[in-house]
């Protein structure tokens, strides 16, 4: 929360509440009680500057430190293994896409 409140520009791309529910309880409790990976899961889906839809196409890094991919053409794009369903919103510091999945980094 800090790192997303003290941060100039990013992007979010934001898992849905049945994105979340797509995860087996016993899993996502595990994960809600382990806060480096918590913390690396959150970052995952985070990337420097805020990104417009033209320029959200390609391979970002992430806060995580690793990389995500967009691809498509607008209205149809996918990020990782993720649909964006929608997007561009923006909040004081940052633009939002809402995706229909949680992605996982590699640990």
């Amino acid at each position: 929360v800090d790192t997303l409140n003290s941060a100039p520009a990013l992007t979010v791309f934001a898992p849905t509440d049945d994105a979340f529910a797509k995860i087996p309880k016993k899993d996502l409790d595990a994960v809600l009680a382990d806060k480096p990976t918590l913390q690396k899961i959150l970052t995952h889906h985070v990337v420097e500057g805020q990104l417009g839809p033209d320029e959200i196409v390609g391979t970002h890094d992430t806060l995580a430190g690793d990389k995500i991919t967009i691809k498509g053409d607008l209205p149809e794009l996918t990020v990782n293994e993720a649909t964006i369903i929608c997007g561009n919103i923006p909040t004081a510091n940052a633009t939002v896409y809402v995706i229909d999945t949680v992605m996982m980094p590699k640990m």
